[in-house]
């Protein structure tokens, strides 16, 4: 058995707002695994040169226990991509994301 992400990516708020992603988020979706964990900002600009360290960043990593190979898992994933997707827009419009297939052992 071995965990594998299908997908990746960041959650991030502005420092100032209380919130706390964790308890927005459900911890499994639809029999995987979903990981929020604090970390830096991946980057010290956003796009628009706006400083990310006013905000708060969370890793995102959905995973998956299984016996199956990582390319096996694709259609796994694009099955939860809409869900995961949909759980993300209902977040407050001040929590920002980005989220990538992955599809590799962790």
């Amino acid at each position: 058995m071995q965990a594998v992400r299908l997908f990746q990516g960041y959650l991030w708020h502005p420092r100032g707002l209380a919130l706390d992603p964790m308890g927005l988020l459900p911890q499994e979706v639809e029999g995987a695994r979903l990981l929020l964990d604090e970390v830096p900002p991946p980057t010290p600009f956003f796009e628009d040169g706006t400083p990310t360290h006013t905000q708060r960043f969370y890793q995102l990593t959905l995973l998956l226990l299984t016996e199956e190979a990582p390319e096996a898992l694709k259609p796994v994933a694009q099955a939860l991509a809409p869900i995961l997707q949909g759980m993300l827009e209902e977040l407050p419009r001040e929590v920002g994301w980005l989220l990538l297939e992955d599809l590799r052992p962790l």
